[in-house]
C-alpha cells in the first residue's frame, strides 16, 4: 500500500478536530477555561495515584495528541512538553501509596484529581473528566467514558499523569533497585511479582493490593530504601 503524506496529514487534522468537539460543545454553552482531567497509575501494584488537570486554549493544536496508554515514551515526553508549553494552565495531584491503602484507590484516584483541579490558577470553569464525577469541586462536570480518547483536554491530562508518575517510579527505583520500577512502573509483570515473592513489599508498596502480601494475616517483612552516599 503505497504512503500518502497529503491524505495522511488530513486524517491527522480530521482526529484531532474530532477531539475538540467535546471541548466545542463546551465552550457553545458559555464555558471558557475547560480543564481536562485523568489520573496514572489506579492499577500499580507500587507507587503513588497521580492525577492532572489541564486547561487548554481554544486554538491550540498539538499534532499526535492521543491516549497516553496508546504512546510511546519517546512520544508522550514530547507531547508532555508541548502540553506545558501551550496549556493556559495545569496542575498534578498525588496521592501515595499509604493512602491509597488506607482510603481505597477509587477514593485515592478522586482525591488525587480533587487536589489538581483546585489547584488550578486561573480556575476552571467546568471540567471534562475520564469516565467519573470530580467530588468536592463546585463546577459543572461532563464524565465521559474513555474520555482520553475522545476528549483533546483529558488526552492531555492523561500524558501530564503518566510522564509525572513515570519520573516518580524512576526515582523509586534509585531508592529500591530490587524492583525494576524503572521497567515496569509498579504494574505487576512477572519480573515485578517474582520480585515480591524474593523481597517481600517496599514501603512504597499498596500492601491492601491482592498478593502484594503473600500471605494474609502475616506481617509483612517492608524493604528499606537504599541509601547512597555521595
Amino acid at each position: 500500500m503505497n504512503f500518502h503524506p497529503i491524505a495522511a496529514l488530513f486524517a491527522e487534522l480530521g482526529r484531532l478536530r474530532d477531539l475538540a468537539i467535546l471541548e466545542g460543545a463546551m465552550r457553545s454553552r458559555g464555558f471558557d477555561r475547560i480543564a481536562g482531567v485523568d489520573e496514572a497509575g489506579r492499577g500499580s501494584l507500587a507507587g503513588p495515584v497521580v492525577a492532572a488537570a489541564v486547561i487548554l486554549p481554544a486554538d491550540c493544536v498539538l499534532p499526535g495528541l492521543d491516549d497516553s496508554k496508546r504512546l510511546d515514551a519517546e512520544a508522550r515526553a514530547k507531547l508532555d512538553r508541548e502540553i506545558r508549553r501551550c496549556a493556559i494552565t495545569f496542575e498534578i495531584g498525588v496521592v501515595p501509596a499509604t493512602d491509597i491503602d488506607s482510603r481505597d484507590i477509587l477514593r485515592a484516584s478522586l482525591e488525587a484529581m480533587r487536589r489538581a483541579v483546585t489547584s488550578l490558577r486561573p480556575a476552571a470553569e467546568a471540567l471534562l473528566v475520564d469516565a467519573v464525577c470530580v467530588p468536592g469541586v463546585r463546577v459543572p462536570q461532563v464524565a465521559v467514558v474513555h474520555g482520553d480518547a475522545l476528549s483533546g483536554s483529558i488526552a492531555a491530562a492523561s500524558i501530564l499523569a503518566k510522564v509525572y508518575r513515570d519520573g516518580l517510579l524512576d526515582a523509586l527505583a534509585r531508592l529500591y533497585p530490587a524492583y525494576g520500577f524503572e521497567q515496569h512502573k509498579g504494574y505487576g509483570t512477572p519480573e515485578h511479582w517474582e520480585a515480591l515473592r524474593l523481597c517481600g513489599p517496599c514501603r512504597e508498596h499498596r500492601l491492601t493490593y491482592h498478593g502484594v502480601v503473600p500471605q494474609a494475616g502475616v506481617e509483612p517483612i517492608v524493604a528499606r530504601p537504599v541509601r547512597r552516599r555521595g
